[in-house]
């Protein structure tokens, strides 16, 4: 039980510290008690006052000796008793309440609207208290037993290419009655109803991957058996089978000569991009698996690089199981899961998009999320071949681009390579938009996009106007990570909470993250933050041999941009919903103070499912949470064989082993 301490001058409010490492407390914090103790500890300050020192408006106080004296016994009895009841009430209000912050840590994440009339935040900034417990082992608690289990009569998912599962890409009841599959339809996501709480089985002979960076190069066959890509993309050296692995040459359809050398290439064409440092977020459109971003990890660029499930078998699916960054998504008819101006530079390899199609409401949505100033690279046989066809579309292309004042700053054609690509850049204002001869595609009324949120929204036939300070280009790296964001919120006191947050994880992780929740970072390669706020946690691990994929909820403030403007990736996303990623993708799952609001929507098992469909087997769950939350956890992880450890009272640690049921 941690100490009690005068805080604020306000006696009814307790000190909770956390251990760290080091044995040292880190950050106050207080919890609401009873009002009983302010009394108590009141009347226990006037019977020790001295004689001399208590007369108080010609009335004599209350003292110990004055008791004694007139022999009132039963006044002292009485005062024993009351002091008895109300240490009794004390330790049940202490075990059994949720543990809350201060409430001046509580500031909204508001990036672009007024704050709400209350403070309240549910996101990462500022953790609750934790207990001053120095054993960092599992500790146990009044909300249940330690072996409890909830009944739950777990069964393995069925189904062709059920190893693979994702709930809401292989809706085929839905997929199969869709009007049209013209526009991706069926590529984008179609959620069960009701959500499935079945376990996806492992693939037969599935092992702990490869670890990094070995695995950038060779990952296990057996933990992704699918061989028709090896052979369909032979000639382009994409994947190749060798023994037990499959093996990654750097080869790809744009990649004659290796991705490094197509890197350098794109460099030398254009000198101002500045790898890892003006340039370090990007989005792959149709990655294939994932070459080109993982090899620009080296120059300190990080790529979200994205690709259908589609007949292109499990190319996602390798990007991730070699330890690069990589989702689930397609350019159909909504919009991608990122807010506006978001990436430094989009690239596209013979990615398959036509780009003039429904209107032009492709690249439309590529100017939506590519960064004022930002550039477009297209590498595609439409830039170097003449005949008719690929000149039709280039003449397309270049229309469509010059209708929504994107400018071409580079092109090329490598003869030796046979490869053509072409640098595009979105303007850094709105001033061409209102010169243009014809206002087509429109202007889009910003009163009419009350948020920024890409959840569920239709792809937009309109351009979203340059507007504030949407046109500065972040700080050079690393410098972007921990500088003001130009997306922050305008309220007086932002700027301070930003600082406070990044000051605040980068010291929870360091000190006790990475030393005693028993956890293996050396394991950990593939990283999600299920509540991302300003991305923190993810900012305070950028120097380990990991990438985090920052998740922002649907019904949480809005801070995606803020991660993007740091230099970091991330998406949104609903938790009531599964992920747009396959099954055993992530090292470690991070929940911070998420559950709580979540379930009150949601059906914390199918929570726990979703958890155990996106986490490999010897990978980690790291909750921070009330120990109502926690306590409610623990029985469910128990029933899927995860072994759990509890530390200091508020960090849930869960491993996943490889436990699958019989049926």
């Amino acid at each position: 039980m941690s100490v009690s301490y005068p805080i604020h001058h306000q006696p009814h409010f307790i000190f909770k510290s956390i251990i760290t490492k080091s044995g040292s407390p880190f950050f106050p914090f207080v919890s609401p008690l009873s009002l009983s103790l302010s009394s108590a500890l009141s009347l226990s300050h006037q019977l020790s006052v001295d004689p001399e020192e208590s007369r108080i408006g010609g009335r004599m106080a209350i003292t110990v000796p004055s008791i004694l004296k007139e022999k009132k016994y039963p006044f002292i009895l009485a005062f024993f008793l009351l002091l008895i009841f109300v240490t009794l009430i004390l330790i049940s209000t202490s075990q059994q309440s949720p543990l809350i912050p201060i409430t001046t840590t509580n500031l909204p994440f508001s990036t672009t609207n007024p704050p709400p009339p209350t403070t309240v935040i549910s996101s990462n900034t500022f953790s609750a208290p934790i207990t001053n417990n120095t054993n960092p082992s599992n500790n146990t608690d009044d909300y249940d037993d330690n072996n409890q289990v909830v009944d739950v009569d777990w069964e393995l998912c069925t189904g062709p290419g059920v190893v693979d599962y994702i709930p809401c890409l292989d809706n085929w009841k839905v997929i199969k009655s869709l009007p049209s599959r013209k526009r991706m339809e069926h590529r984008e996501r179609h959620c069960p109803e009701p959500t499935p709480r079945c376990l996806v089985p492992l693939p037969q002979g599935y092992q702990l991957p490869v670890p990094w960076p070995k695995s950038r190069d060779m990952v296990w066959y057996s933990n992704v058996p699918h061989p028709k890509l090896v052979e369909y993309k032979k000639d382009q050296r994409w994947v190749v089978k060798s023994d037990d692995y499959f093996i990654f040459p750097g080869g790809g359809t744009q990649f004659k000569n290796g991705v490094n050398f197509y890197i350098e290439s794109i460099e030398k064409t254009l000198p101002v991009i500045e790898w890892g440092k003006k340039t370090r977020v990007i989005l792959d459109v149709g990655c294939g698996v994932a070459s080109f971003g993982g090899a620009l990890l080296d120059r300190n660029v990080i790529t979200m690089s994205f690709a259908p499930k589609d007949e292109h078998e499990a190319q996602i699916q390798f990007a991730l199981e070699r330890g690069i960054p990589a989702t689930l998504s397609v350019i159909g008819t909504q919009r991608l899961t990122f807010p506006d101006n978001s990436f430094d530079m989009i690239h596209c390899a013979r990615c398959r998009v036509h780009w003039d199609g429904d209107g032009g409401k492709p690249l439309m949505e590529l100017n939506r999320i590519l960064r004022p100033g930002g550039y477009f690279i297209w590498s595609a046989t439409p830039v170097y071949k003449d005949d008719e066809k690929h000149q039709n579309v280039w003449k397309s292309m270049v229309a469509l681009s010059e209708s929504i004042c994107w400018s071409i700053v580079a092109k090329t054609y490598a003869s030796d390579m046979h490869i053509g690509l072409v640098v595009f850049q979105k303007p850094i204002s709105s001033s061409c938009y209102q010169n243009r001869k014809e206002n087509n595609p429109p202007l889009c009324d910003l009163s009419s996009r009350p948020n920024n949120h890409s959840w569920y929204v239709p792809l937009d036939s309109c351009l979203v106007p340059i507007v504030g300070d949407s046109n500065k280009w972040p700080s050079l790296w690393p410098e972007r990570l921990s500088d003001k964001p130009q997306s922050l919120s305008s309220e007086p006191d932002a700027e301070e909470t930003f600082k406070g947050d990044t000051t605040h994880w980068s010291a929870l992780v360091s000190e006790v993250y990475l030393g005693g929740l028993d956890i293996n970072w050396s394991s950990v390669r593939n990283v999600i933050d299920m509540n991302a706020g300003y991305g923190g946690f993810g900012a305070a691990l950028i120097n380990l041999p990991l990438w985090v994929m920052n998740v922002v909820p649907f019904h949480e403030p809005d801070t995606l941009s803020v991660i993007f403007d740091r230099g970091l990736i991330g998406t949104y996303h609903d938790w009531c919903e599964s992920f747009n990623t396959y099954p055993r993708t992530f090292d470690l799952l991070h929940s911070s103070f998420l559950l709580g609001n979540l379930t009150k929507r949601c059906d914390i098992i199918e929570v726990a499912a979703e958890m155990d469909r996106i986490a490999r087997p010897g990978g980690y769950l790291l909750v921070q949470d009330s120990m109502e939350i926690i306590a409610k956890m623990k029985p469910i992880l128990k029933s899927l064989h995860w072994s759990i450890n509890v530390h200091q009272d508020q960090f849930l640690v869960g491993k996943k082993g490889f436990w699958r049921p019989d049926k």
